[in-house]
C-alpha cells in the first residue's frame, strides 16, 4: 500500500487510508520515516478518510509520535470524522495527540 504525501514547508502531510491496521500501518511507519531521513520531523497525519482500527495501528501512532519527538518534532491528526473520533475519545488518544479539524489548522500549528 502507498500513502500519498505533500509538503507544506518543513511539515509532512501523510494521507492514511480506509484503515489503519497491522496491515496498513508499514506504509504509513515508511512514509514517517523517510521525512525522518529527509530532515522533516513535524508530521501530520490526514485521517479523514480512516474508519477502522487495530491495536497494531494504534500503536503505530504511538510509536510514531515517539519517534519524532526523540528528533525534535511532533505527530499531530486531522480529519477524523465521527467513528475515529470516537476510537481517539475512548483509547484516549486525544490526550496524546493535538487534533485538528483541518490540514491548514495542523500545518499552521507548527508555526506558533
Amino acid at each position: 500500500m502507498q500513502i500519498t504525501t505533500e509538503i507544506f514547508g518543513d511539515v509532512l502531510v501523510a494521507h492514511t487510508s480506509d484503515e489503519l491496521t497491522d496491515e496498513t500501518s508499514g506504509a504509513v511507519r515508511s512514509a514517517v520515516e523517510e521525512a525522518v531521513t529527509a530532515g522533516r520531523c513535524n508530521v501530520v497525519l490526514q485521517m479523514e478518510r480512516t474508519d477502522a482500527f487495530d491495536s497494531a495501528g494504534l500503536t503505530t501512532l504511538f510509536d510514531l509520535q515517539d519517534q519524532l519527538r526523540a528528533e525534535g518534532g511532533r505527530l499531530t491528526v486531522c480529519g477524523l470524522q465521527d467513528h475515529a473520533q470516537k476510537v481517539f475519545e475512548i483509547t484516549r488518544m486525544d490526550r496524546w495527540f493535538d487534533l485538528y479539524d483541518s490540514i491548514i489548522d495542523a500545518v499552521s500549528s507548527f508555526q506558533q
